[in-house]
C-alpha cells in the first residue's frame, strides 16, 4: 500500500480507502446499498487494515446511522490504534423524514450530527468532516463557520466536501479565505474511466487550489467490473441491475472495457483491478474509494495497487475514454498554445 498527502495538507491517507456504505442493513433505498451485519464489516475493516488502509470514509446517512455504528464497532472489537487511522464521515442528507431540521447544512443541524456522528463512531474526534452535497436553502457563510467552529473545538481535524460545482467550491474557498476560517482541503467525487466530466471544471481548481480529491464509485456502480453485458444483463444481485447509478453513457463505457479487457487479460487480473488501477495513474487522485460485500471482492480491490501498465497500455486507456472537445475549453487550450509560442524578434 502507498500513502498520499491529502491536498496540500501533510496528512498521508491510504491510496485506497474503505468505503462502508455497504455496512447496515437498511430499508428501501439502503436495503439495494447496504447487506452486512456486524460480523461481516468488521471482517472487511480489519482485511483492510492488515493490507495498510489507513483510511475509512462512511457517513451519517449510511443505514441512517449503522454504518458509523458498524464501523466504530469493529475499530474498538479489532483494536486499532486510534492514531494509525484516519476517519472520515459526512453530513448533510436526511436523517429524520418527520424532523423539521433533521436535514441540511445549517448550524443546528451540523452541530447536532458531529455530536451523533462521534457517539456511534465511538470516537472522540472525526478526522475529515465532510458535507455530503449542496444545500441551497443555507448560506456558505453559515455551514463554513460551523465547520471552522468544529475546527477550533477539536472535534474535527480537517473539512471537505462532496459533489459540488466548481463555482461552489471556489466561493467557498474563498469565503473562508477571507474570514481566516478553516478551508476545505479535499473534494469528495465521481470519476472513473467511463465518467471523466470532473475533468472539464474540478480538475483544474484541484491543482490551482491544492485540494484532495478522494473518488467514489470508481467502478461505476459495478459497470467497470467488465460483469455486466450491454444488454444490461450482469451478476444475480448485482446492485447496478436494481439501482442504475451512478449516470453513465454506457455505449461509452462498453468501448472502454472492450480496451480494459485485453489489458487485464495481459495482466492476469480482473477487469476491476484496471479501472482502479487507471485512476491510481492520475496524479490528481489522493485516494480511490473501495467497497465490498465479500472478502473477495475486497482483495480483489485491494491488488489493484500491485498493477502497473505500459506507456502503450495506458495511452490506449485514455485515448478510448478522451472526453470530446467542449467550450470554452478547447478556446482556453487554443489560447494556453498560443501564449506559449515566443515572441518574434523584429
Amino acid at each position: 500500500m502507498h500513502y498520499r498527502l491529502l491536498g496540500r495538507t501533510g496528512l498521508y491517507v491510504s491510496e485506497l480507502c474503505l468505503g462502508t456504505m455497504t455496512f447496515g442493513v437498511g430499508e428501501g433505498f439502503w436495503k439495494v446499498m447496504s447487506g452486512l451485519d456486524q460480523t461481516a464489516a468488521t471482517a472487511l475493516v480489519k482485511q483492510s487494515f492488515d493490507a495498510g488502509v489507513n483510511f475509512i470514509d462512511t457517513a451519517n446517512v449510511y443505514s441512517l446511522g449503522q454504518s458509523e455504528a458498524f464501523t466504530g464497532n469493529a475499530i474498538k472489537a479489532l483494536g486499532l490504534p486510534r492514531d494509525e487511522l484516519v476517519i472520515a464521515t459526512k453530513a448533510t442528507a436526511i436523517m429524520d423524514e418527520k424532523a423539521a431540521n433533521g436535514r441540511g447544512q445549517s448550524r443546528y443541524h451540523l452541530m447536532n450530527e458531529v455530536e451523533a456522528s462521534l457517539k456511534r463512531l465511538q470516537l472522540d474526534h472525526i478526522d475529515l468532516y465532510q458535507v455530503h452535497g449542496f444545500d441551497p436553502l443555507t448560506p456558505l457563510d453559515e455551514m463554513l463557520s460551523t465547520l471552522n467552529d468544529l475546527v477550533r473545538s477539536g472535534k474535527v481535524r480537517y473539512i471537505g466536501l462532496c459533489n459540488m460545482a466548481a463555482w461552489q467550491i471556489m466561493k467557498a474557498l474563498a469565503i473562508s479565505e477571507k474570514n481566516h476560517w478553516s478551508r476545505f482541503e479535499s473534494v469528495q467525487a465521481y470519476y472513473t474511466l467511463a465518467g471523466r466530466d470532473l475533468e472539464r471544471e474540478v480538475f483544474p481548481l484541484l491543482a490551482d487550489q491544492q485540494l484532495g480529491l478522494m473518488v467514489w464509485s470508481p467502478l461505476a456502480g459495478g459497470l467497470l467490473s467488465g460483469k455486466f453485458a450491454p444488454d444490461g444483463q450482469g451478476p444475480a444481485g448485482a446492485r447496478r441491475a436494481t439501482f442504475d447509478f451512478p449516470l453513465v453513457d454506457k455505449p461509452r463505457a462498453f468501448r472502454c472495457i472492450d480496451v480494459m479487457r485485453p489489458i487485464a487479460e495481459r495482466h492476469q487480473v480482473s477487469v476491476a483491478r484496471v479501472a482502479l488501477a487507471w485512476l491510481l495513474s492520475r496524479p490528481q487522485v489522493s485516494t480511490v474509494i473501495v467497497g465490498a460485500k465479500t472478502a473477495e471482492q475486497l482483495g480483489d480491490n485491494l491488488a489493484a495497487t500491485d498493477v502497473e501498465f505500459s506507456a502503450e497500455e495506458l495511452a490506449a486507456l485514455d485515448t478510448v475514454s478522451a472526453l470530446s472537445p467542449e467550450y470554452p475549453g478547447w478556446m482556453l487550450a487554443r489560447q494556453a498554445q498560443m501564449r506559449a509560442k515566443a515572441p518574434i524578434k523584429a
